[in-house]
């Protein structure tokens, strides 16, 4: 499998309650490399951008508005298989769904404050990097 990189957040939720070491430390138990990570707070203008394919939905508001209400930590994850990686060891959306062990089983407080953002694809994995880091920020 080949060597790729997927965008994380770690969302306010969890920079609230301490636990963004606790994240990390399942991060790289799992076997994918932290290249490059900064705390930031979001602006409603990055937030409306980054969840812009949410739009027209009727949550996007409330959605801005949580991920603009405290720091997040944003990340650049690289390993074998790091999207699909990643996606497993968040767990599924609804932390009472995920699987025992997974970030959101673990951490998350509920659907919507549920700990951790990560890439679907490639494609937006690239995308979401490119809006939060510059290519010397990323040490592989």
């Amino acid at each position: 499998m080949a060597i790729q990189r997927t965008f994380s957040i770690l969302k306010p939720d969890a920079t609230e309650r301490n636990i963004t070491g606790a994240i990390n430390a399942l991060i790289e138990k799992a076997g994918l490399r932290i290249v490059a990570q900064k705390r930031i707070h979001m602006t409603r203008g990055q937030a409306e951008t980054f969840y812009a394919v949410h739009k027209e939905r009727p949550f996007f508001g409330e959605l801005v508005d949580f991920m603009t209400s405290g720091p997040v930590v944003v990340q650049v994850l690289e390993g074998e298989g790091a999207i699909a990686k990643y996606r497993d060891v968040m767990g599924a959306t609804d932390p009472s769904k995920a699987a025992d062990g997974t970030i959101r089983k673990l951490h998350a407080k509920s659907i919507g404050e549920n700990s951790v953002h990560g890439s679907d694809a490639p494609e937006t994995a690239a995308i979401e990097i490119a809006q939060f880091f510059a290519g010397n920020e990323i040490v592989g």
